[in-house]
C-alpha cells in the first residue's frame, strides 16, 4: 500500500502528531475572525467589544446594587449606572477602534499631537451622547413608570445591555469614521451637551441675559456647557482639516483660506468655552463676533473658492446669513433677546458647516468618479 507523505515517518522516528495542524488552523480560523481589514472582521470585533462591555458592566453592577431593586432615574438608580457605565464603555471602545485601524494598516502615517487630540475629542464626544442618551431616555421612562422599580435580574441585564450596545456603536463608529459621520456627532453632541446644560442650570432665568451665561457659575451645568463648547470647536477644526483636503477646485489659496476660516470657527467657538464672559468679557465677546465674522466671509466668497458647489447650497448660505443679520437688528432695537439672537445665529452657523461637509464630500465622489 503506498503510503500519504503525512504517514512517513523514520523507522526509529517518533509517531507523527496532528496537534500542530489542528493549532495552525484555530490561529487561521482566529486570523479570519479578528482580521480588522474586512467588514466582516471590523463586525466580529465590535461584537466582541460589545460582549466585553456586557458581562464587565453586570459584574460592576453586581457588586454596585447586590441584588437589589433599583429606581429607574436619579441618584443610585439603573439609569445613573447605566448612562455612566455606557459613557465609559463608549470612551475606550472608541479609542479601541481607532487602534485596531492604525494596526490594520489603514493609516500608517505617524501620528501627530493634532491626531492625538482629535481622537480624544472624538472619544469624549461620544461618551458624552452615551452618557446624556441614556439618562434623558432614563428619565422619560420614570417619568412614563411613575413610582416603578427595576428588580434585581433586570437591573444587571440592562446594565450590561446599554453598555454593551454604547460600546458596540461606538466602536462601529470608531472604525467607519467618515466626513459625514463626524458632521452628525458634532451636531448630535453640540445639541445634546447644551441641552442637559440648559436643563440642569442652577439659574432659572439664564436666558433674559445671554446663552453664554450658562457657563458663567461653577457647578456641573457650566462645566457641561464649557466642556461641550471646547470639544465642538475641536471636532470644528478636525473637520475643517479633512473636509478641504479632497475637493477639486483649481483655486488653491481660496482653499487655503476655506480651511483657515473654518478652523478660526473652531478655534474661536472653544475660545467662547475657555474664556468665559463673566471673567473675560472683552475676549469672550470678540471671539463670539470672530465666529460669525468667519462665517460671513465664508459664505460670501465661496462661490469664488469652490465654484464646484451645488448653486442650491451657495443660495442656503446666504439666506442663513441674512437672517443673522436680521436677527441682529431686531437684537439691536430691543426687540429681540441677546438668547434668542445666539440660540438661531448658532444654529444655522453650524448647520451650514454640516451642509458644507456633506457637500464637499459629494463633490469629491463625483470628482472621482469622472
Amino acid at each position: 500500500m503506498t503510503q500519504t507523505p503525512i504517514e512517513k515517518v523514520d523507522a526509529g522516528g517518533p509517531a507523527p502528531s496532528v496537534q500542530p495542524q489542528e493549532d495552525t488552523r484555530r490561529e487561521a480560523a482566529a486570523a479570519r475572525l479578528l482580521d480588522s481589514s474586512t467588514e466582516r472582521g471590523l463586525e466580529s470585533l465590535a461584537l466582541g467589544v460589545g460582549t466585553i462591555a456586557f458581562v464587565v458592566a453586570a459584574l460592576v453592577a453586581l457588586v454596585v446594587f447586590g441584588l437589589q431593586s433599583a429606581p429607574i432615574a436619579g441618584p443610585g438608580s439603573i439609569g445613573q449606572y447605566a448612562a455612566v457605565a455606557s459613557g465609559v464603555a463608549a470612551l475606550l471602545a472608541v479609542v479601541a477602534g481607532r487602534f485596531v485601524l492604525r494596526q490594520s494598516g489603514r493609516h500608517r502615517t505617524p501620528l501627530r499631537f493634532v491626531d492625538y487630540v482629535d481622537i480624544a475629542a472624538l472619544a469624549f464626544a461620544h461618551a458624552v451622547i452615551a452618557v446624556l442618551g441614556w439618562t434623558l431616555l432614563a428619565v422619560i421612562l420614570e417619568q412614563s413608570f411613575l413610582g416603578a422599580e427595576v428588580f434585581a435580574l433586570p437591573v444587571l441585564v440592562l446594565a450590561g445591555a446599554t453598555a454593551a450596545l454604547s460600546a458596540y456603536v461606538a466602536f462601529y463608529s470608531a472604525t467607519h469614521m467618515d466626513l459625514q459621520l463626524l458632521a452628525v456627532v458634532l451636531a448630535v453632541f453640540l445639541v445634546l451637551g447644551v441641552v442637559a446644560s440648559m436643563m440642569t442650570a442652577s439659574d432659572a432665568d439664564w436666558w433674559k441675559d445671554n446663552l453664554s451665561a450658562l457657563g458663567m457659575s461653577s457647578n456641573a451645568s457650566s462645566w457641561a456647557f464649557n466642556i461641550t463648547i471646547i470639544v465642538a470647536g475641536v471636532l470644528v477644526t478636525t473637520l475643517a482639516r479633512y473636509a478641504t483636503r479632497g475637493i477639486p477646485t483649481a483655486d488653491e489659496k481660496g482653499m487655503r483660506w476655506v480651511r483657515t476660516l473654518l478652523v478660526v470657527v473652531g478655534v474661536f467657538l472653544a475660545c467662547v468655552g475657555i474664556f468665559h464672559v463673566d471673567d473675560f468679557f472683552l475676549v469672550h465677546n470678540t471671539v463670539a463676533t470672530g465666529m460669525v465674522v468667519a462665517y460671513a466671509a465664508l459664505v460670501v466668497m465661496l462661490p469664488r473658492w469652490i465654484p464646484g458647489m451645488p448653486r442650491a447650497f451657495y443660495a442656503v448660505g446666504w439666506v442663513f446669513l441674512a437672517v443673522t443679520v436680521v436677527l441682529g437688528i431686531l437684537f439691536g432695537v430691543g426687540y429681540y433677546t441677546l438668547t434668542a439672537v445666539e440660540l438661531v445665529a448658532g444654529i444655522l452657523i453650524f448647520s451650514w458647516i454640516v451642509l458644507f461637509i456633506r457637500n464637499a464630500a459629494a463633490l469629491e465622489q463625483d470628482a472621482r468618479r469622472a
